[in-house]
């Protein structure tokens, strides 16, 4: 098995979890009798405070010899912490429960993509074929667990989440290369690896980078949480509402496997505009509630309101940050984009469903507005013009 596939399945193997957790955990929580405004707190505290613990779990992550390390003990925590919520404590001790299993599960992407992107340049393959076997999982999660909430209970998504988890984990041990951390030289100490993440805190032009593209991703918040439910208001079935994520997902499998030559064209700036000018055009449709028919064209807009402004961000990432301090950058990304802004629309989600319904999109174009004024500064990056 070639490495590009090896490392494409542990994306599967990630992306078979949130493909269940995105659309459908919602689902769950209400069924355990969870308000929209308590979901959305729910969720989103563990994105609030991404931009602390991602950080901090890529320092720690690079304390290790081999990247896979870390991947493997956070997949394991996860399994465990999935199956605790199965426990009928209550919305507090979901809150705590789902805080420490996020936190850890939204990191092994990141921390992935620092291995694949190394070895992407290294071979010279194309980072899109293994991360599109990821979002091709993710379709498949979408799919099944749409089919098994629809035709049985929604306990199943949990049982789902804990089964994903335990595969991440062994197939971190599995598929993934053993790439060393800090490849001809001792592992830096504490001291060291915090500074470099200083350093990036205090670059201007990578914060520029990062919020812009954040905020255009967070702005997918309404949609990844209150999606099912907002469509099961206008009378759209829930087993249609895995149809409808996998169409967006298909999307961006299309695009991530065989839009490599354009995008390398396109360059990352224009990448991140377009992607926030599809965000925008797409969140204020679906606040006006459109017919089932419509919605599959505004899915397809998913190709670049989330996977041009995910690969861009990458690369602008990755092109405004050394080797030395790649994870806790990648991390950083992260903890933006599905962390402490996506964290607030969040819980602004929560109180915009209760209340309005799906009008709340509008909030999310209203994010979209700012990243890409953000993305236009951009272009003033000397570090960003080619070579």
């Amino acid at each position: 098995m070639s490495p590009p596939v090896r490392m494409g399945l542990y994306y599967g193997a990630i992306f078979i979890g949130t493909g269940a957790s995105s659309p459908y955990l919602p689902v769950w929580f209400e069924h355990r009798g969870l308000s929209g405004a308590q979901i959305g707190l729910i969720l989103s505290l563990p994105m609030l405070a991404r931009a602390f613990t991602a950080p901090l779990l890529a320092v720690w992550a690079d304390s290790f010899r081999l990247r896979r390390t870390a991947l493997i003990l956070m997949a394991a925590a996860v399994a465990g912490l999935f199956a605790l919520m199965a426990l009928p404590f209550g919305f507090a001790w979901w809150a705590v429960v789902w805080f420490a299993a996020s936190s850890m599960f939204s990191t092994l992407s990141p921390l992935t993509d620092v291995i694949v992107l190394r070895r992407a340049a290294r071979d010279g393959f194309n980072y899109g074929w293994p991360r599109g076997i990821g979002s091709a999982a993710f379709i498949v999660a979408n799919l099944v667990v749409g089919w098994l909430v629809a035709r049985g209970s929604p306990e199943l998504v949990l049982v789902w989440m804990v089964a994903a988890a335990s595969l991440a984990s062994l197939g971190a041990r599995l598929l993934l290369p053993a790439d060393e951390v800090h490849e001809g030289g001792p592992t830096p100490g504490v001291a060291e690896r915090m500074a470099g993440l200083n350093g990036l805190l205090k670059d201007q032009a990578f914060m520029t980078a990062v919020v812009s593209a954040g905020l255009i991703q967070s702005a997918h918040a309404f949609y990844y949480s209150f999606s099912a439910l907002s469509w099961k208001q206008q009378g759209i079935p829930e087993s249609m509402t895995g149809v409808l994520w996998a169409v967006g997902v298909a999307a961006e499998v299309l695009f991530l496997w065989f839009m490599e030559p354009w995008r390398r064209a396109v360059g990352p700036r224009r990448l991140l505009v377009l992607g926030g000018a599809a965000a925008l055009v797409r969140w204020v449709a679906l606040a006006f509630s459109p017919p089932l028919w419509l919605l599959f064209p505004l899915q397809v807009l998913h190709v670049l309101s989330y996977a041009a402004t995910f690969l861009a961000s990458l690369q602008l990432v990755e092109r405004l940050s050394t080797p030395r301090n790649a994870s806790a950058a990648q991390a950083i990304n992260s903890a933006l984009s599905g962390g402490v802004l996506a964290g607030l629309a969040t819980i602004a989600s929560g109180w915009l469903f209760d209340r309005y319904g799906a009008q709340g999109y509008l909030l999310m174009a209203a994010l979209c507005i700012a990243g890409l004024i953000g993305a236009v500064r951009l272009y003033g990056v000397r570090r960003l013009d080619p070579a």
